[in-house]
């Protein structure tokens, strides 16, 4: 949270959207502050497709077939989180992730909601509790189409076609993740 200030204006549209959900006075919007508390690039999910990009099979007429094209995005999942000052010690937590897109993967859009209260035991400690979800921001792997001639055309994972295992097995082997649903965070700090 913040240090008390007297520059409370408020932050215009977004407050006054988040006071028409939380059914609040727009006077109180005129006492609610939104700050940008964090923007980052990718998650472990992003790393997660890239790392499905390595290695390859080769198709019967001696042609490569690299993963990394189908495991690669012109974009990156952008994550944007803002904290929305209700009083004093209490606070919502939101924010917003693109998601991104491959040739053979997904990361969804997702939201996060949360919520951040504080308390000070004595004048030179703050405890805090955060709480956090995620909706949204899987990260799914789609299928390929392949063709082993006179056995048929599969739908198949497109890392394993080349493999040892049956065509319709691999498809349970597809990457379907979520992010980290819900996050409970504690934090005490002293100041000397």
């Amino acid at each position: 949270m913040r240090e008390k200030s007297d520059n409370r204006s408020g932050s215009g549209a977004a407050t006054l959207l988040l006071c028409a959900f939380l059914g609040a006075s727009p006077a109180i919007a005129q006492e609610m502050t939104t700050s940008l508390v964090n923007i980052h690039q990718g998650s472990w999910l992003s790393d997660r497709a890239r790392g499905l990009g390595t290695g390859g099979y080769e198709l019967q007429n001696g042609t490569w077939v690299s993963f990394n094209r189908w495991y690669r995005s012109t974009w990156i999942d952008l994550h944007v989180d803002f904290l929305t000052q209700l009083t004093e010690n209490n606070g919502i937590l939101w924010g917003v992730g693109t998601g991104e897109e491959g040739e053979k993967y997904r990361i969804a859009p997702s939201l996060k909601l949360g919520f951040l209260t504080q308390t000070h035991p004595n004048p030179n400690s703050t405890l805090s509790l955060s709480v956090i979800s995620t909706f949204g921001g899987n990260l799914t792997e789609r299928p390929c189409v392949a063709d082993y001639g006179d056995l048929g055309t599969y739908s198949v994972n497109c890392r394993l076609a080349a493999g040892e295992t049956a065509p319709e097995e691999t498809l349970k082997y597809l990457v379907n993740a979520t992010p980290e649903r819900l996050r409970l965070w504690f934090n005490y700090r002293v100041t000397f």
